[in-house]
């Protein structure tokens, strides 16, 4: 899969001068849906509704952008057992959750699984900038004295 050890930094956090290769080895994609995702199966009716969610957030995020066929069906089988593992009424065994999260790993669901693939999401920005607080502050600044 990706490096072991701590999850690296985002590339735009990282400081200092990186080689060539470090800056080449890291994918970049844009967040959000791809444009050109195969049809696919709609959730299972009787699929518990966080499994469901969670089936359908990957088809808007952007590491579907690299899924081939075989990944849409392991989504649906992780799907799958997350349904039964919450549907169940006993609590889920360390096992479960481990192969659960694993399967889940080897989809890029989380940033840090990601980061390991050396893969990036490209980050859309969140709704409207707000102005800085410099001017305010000097401002204050020349008030006070």
């Amino acid at each position: 899969m990706g490096a072991r050890g701590p999850i690296g930094k985002r590339s735009e956090e990282r400081m200092g001068h990186r080689s060539k290769y470090e800056k080449d080895a890291i994918t970049k994609a844009p967040s959000g849906a791809p444009t050109d995702l195969p049809d696919l199966p709609d959730p299972d009716p009787l699929w518990h509704p966080i499994a469901a969610d969670w089936y359908l957030s990957l088809q808007v995020s952007g590491q579907a952008a690299f899924y081939q066929p075989s990944d849409w069906a392991m989504a649906r089988y992780a799907a799958e057992l997350m349904s039964r593992g919450l549907s169940s009424d006993r609590p889920p065994n360390g096992q479960y959750v481990s192969a659960l999260d694993s399967v889940m790993a080897r989809l890029l669901t989380t940033e840090g699984d990601r980061r390991r693939a050396r893969i990036e999401l490209e980050r859309k920005p969140a709704g409207p900038q707000l102005a800085s607080v410099k001017p305010l502050d000097a401002y204050r600044d020349l008030a006070s004295g």
